[in-house]
């Protein structure tokens, strides 16, 4: 019994086959005449056996055997009716005859088209037939068993495709046809097995891809499946430059994908333009040397499966005419795919290759030298015309510009947000279509689940709570940090659209520093602002970060800054000063060490493209020349009168209070920072809540009165006043 899979596969294939009647004509024409000249090549061996009579003849097959075989009904009758007694040439001249008609009447048979694509000549074609029989008709497997003298071997040898095709063993070129140098094995479309026995009598395999493909299957392995992906499509003079040196007829290209950039994409738009299929693939970790932090420390190398996977990909490229898009690779690897991509075949019968990676192309490195292109991120206006194509036009396209996302980022985000409104049952406005209606709301939790999660390793990730609404801060604090928000969420309008990019290689993040005392709002402060970008706070946990051991806290550094400029998030660095501090004058191995940590930490600053916050309560400790790389410097000073009462009031608001609770005596008389009121706060509701009533005065007076004690600070009967004597309860 057929299981389920593959009856499917062959109902798939025969669907196909039967929409190319052309090509199948063609394969099955062609087929006769390998048949034809098997028949001819067993009556031969028949004549010349030496020993008709071996009594271990049976061993094989014998000739009866043959016989039975040989005198059934043509598998490959051809379907011009050619009759029994033409022979193999005839025949070969008439199957040849009507693929030019069809050919000429706007059919592409495909083993006529996968020859001109891939340089195989008529012998090719003949070696390739022949090593393809015996898996579309088991009868063959004896037939070849029988010419080979030797039952187990049931596919073709080299010896055999030749005297087949009738070409002698001793012709060297005929013989480099089979080997690794022919187009057959260089384009994978012929495989040479057990390499450990004669040349003559190795086996010759066609992959079982090709065959389907020649059936008119056009789905790829398994495998290559997975990793294929079909980007959208994007504008801008980089796609068109690349369109126009496809069609010029360039055959590799090296793209170095800048932070937040997306080179498949632009790659596989190029191809579009330029008129070329394309296949493009997103390759797995070994081809890029790990993650892309690993990278920048330096790992890199190619496992066999990503070679492997590799060779499906350049032999799929061959089949269907395509153009590959494939990455991403590292430096070190990107020549070795190189070589693969384009091994054993003529230049212009190679598939026109587009390789991208984050790493530079090594100038001398051997072989065909590629075009070589940055790609970078897509500005702003372009950026809005992809929201707004994928969208289907909504208004909120004009509003999605800040999130760093590439195009298919932006594709996924979509989806993601479909599924989230639908959900939450946010159903179109009329109802009737059944279309789902995607808020704001959705978009932003679908762009920042967009993030990858190695940077969670080395620092702590926090979905902001809190908004603008929820800070009580001085005025000069609140518009210092509007004005931060605001270079963030139109940074690429400023330095992309209106050309103010510096180059060099310079980055353009925006970095800012959090100056004041502790419990000031600086966590919250950052909480609200990455809340206002509609991205995650990212928190560094400096115990993860900080290493004993020399040039490791940079790795880890290092590791943080490239994981983040490929993020939409904001990096917060609590208590910079531990990292950020002062250098010092070298007096021992110590000094040496920690003056190079800071000078990286200058010189990373300098390149970072990301939004990076600094936050410390000792601003004076902080190396000078951070300064000069800040975007906006954020002074927090402790609330006055006012603003503790309001304070108070906030935290509270969701408290059941006591009629004699005054806050705005809590406010006038208590000078405590923010933090310092929230801590009260959170006391004096458990008080109450231990007592299983509202939180009254006395409740909050004692929850001060704690913190007072935390903070060493005296409670003096002057702040107290009225209520001194709870103090004195207490004690």
């Amino acid at each position: 019994m057929v299981p389920p899979a593959t009856a499917t596969a062959t109902a798939t294939a025969t669907a196909a086959c039967v929409g190319d009647p052309a090509s199948l004509a063609d394969l099955i024409g062609r087929l006769a005449v390998v048949e034809e000249r098997v028949r001819a090549a067993v009556a031969a061996r028949r004549m010349l056996d030496p020993d008709p009579d071996d009594a271990f003849r049976g061993l094989y097959l014998s000739d009866e055997q043959a016989d039975r075989l040989l005198d059934g009904r043509r598998q490959f009758d051809h379907p011009s009716g050619a009759s029994l007694t033409d022979t193999s040439g005839a025949l070969a001249d008439r199957v040849e005859r009507d693929a030019g008609v069809a050919e000429a009447a706007g059919a592409e048979p495909r083993l006529r088209a996968l020859a001109s694509r891939c340089g195989l000549s008529d012998l090719d074609v003949d070696i390739l037939l022949v090593a393809l029989i015996p898996d579309l008709d088991p009868r063959f497997e004896k037939l070849y068993g029988y010419l080979h003298d030797d039952v187990s071997r049931r596919r073709a040898s080299p010896g055999l495709a030749l005297e087949l095709c009738g070409r002698s063993p001793l012709d060297a070129a005929a013989r480099a046809r089979c080997g690794p140098t022919g187009a057959l094995v260089a384009a994978g479309l012929l495989v040479v097995e057990d390499v450990d026995r004669p040349f003559l009598t190795r086996s010759l395999r066609v992959p079982d891809r090709v065959t389907a493909f020649l059936l008119g299957d056009d789905r790829p392995e398994p495998g290559l499946a997975a990793v294929l992906v079909d980007p959208p499509d994007v504008g801008g003079a980089l796609v068109g430059r690349l369109a126009r040196a496809l069609t010029a007829g360039v055959i590799l290209t090296y793209l170095r994908q800048l932070p937040g950039a997306d080179a498949l994409t632009a790659a596989a738009s190029a191809c579009r333009r330029a008129g070329r299929p394309v296949l493009a693939a997103q390759l797995g970790a070994g081809l890029a040397g790990s993650s892309s932090a690993d990278a920048s420390a330096g790992t890199s190398g190619m496992t066999g499966s990503d070679t492997s996977l590799l060779v499906e990909a350049v032999r799929e490229a061959r089949l269907r005419g395509a153009a590959l898009v494939a990455g991403p690779v590292d430096a070190q690897s990107a020549a070795t795919v190189a070589a693969v991509a384009t091994a054993g075949l003529a230049t212009s019968m190679s598939p026109q290759i587009v390789l991208f990676g984050r790493g530079g192309w090594e100038p001398e490195t051997p072989g065909h030298a590629p075009l070589v292109c940055d790609v970078e991120p897509l500005p702003t206006t372009e950026q809005t015309a992809l929201w707004s194509a994928e969208l289907g036009g909504s208004a909120l396209a004009g509003h999605l510009a800040a999130f760093r996302l590439t195009p298919r980022q932006v594709r996924r985000t979509v989806a993601a947000a479909r599924a989230l409104a639908a959900a939450d049952g946010a159903d179109g406005a009329d109802g009737a279509d059944g279309a789902i209606e995607i808020a704001m709301a959705h978009l932003a939790a679908a762009a920042r689940a967009q993030n990858a999660t190695g940077l969670e390793r080395l620092a702590r990730r926090v979905r902001p709570s809190v908004s603008w609404e929820d800070l009580v801060l001085p005025a000069r604090t609140g518009i210092a940090l509007r004005h931060l928000a605001g270079r963030a969420a139109h940074r690429g309008t400023v330095l992309d659209d209106w050309g103010l990019r510096r180059g060099g290689g310079r980055g353009e993040g925006v970095t800012a520093l959090f100056a004041g005392e502790s419990g000031t709002g600086k966590t919250m402060a950052a909480e609200v602002v990455a809340g206002s970008l509609g991205v995650d706070l990212y928190v560094i946990d400096l115990s993860v970060v900080v290493d004993k051991y020399i040039g490791e806290t940079e790795k880890n550094l290092e590791r943080i800054f490239v994981g983040a400029e490929g993020l939409n998030a904001v990096l917060f660095f609590d208590e910079a000063d531990a990292l950020f501090g002062k250098r010092s004058e070298v007096s021992d191995a110590r000094d040496r060490y920690a003056n190079v940590e800071v000078a990286y930490l200058l010189q990373r600053m300098e390149s970072f493209d990301g939004t990076a916050i600094l936050a410390t309560n000792l601003a004076a400790n902080l190396d000078e020349a951070f300064r000069r790389r800040l975007s906006v410097i954020v002074e927090f000073t402790r609330p006055e009168e006012a603003e503790r009462g309001e304070l108070w009031r906030r935290m509270l608001r969701s408290v059941p209070l006591a009629d004699d609770v005054d806050l705005d005596f809590c406010g006038r008389a208590f000078t405590l920072a923010g933090g310092d009121i929230r801590n009260a706060a959170v006391t004096a509701a458990y008080l109450g809540a231990a007592n299983g009533r509202v939180v009254g005065m006395h409740d909050l007076v004692t929850a001060i009165s704690l913190e007072y004690r935390k903070l060493g600070r005296l409670c003096l009967p002057d702040e107290f006043g009225p209520y001194t004597d709870v103090l004195h309860a207490r004690e």
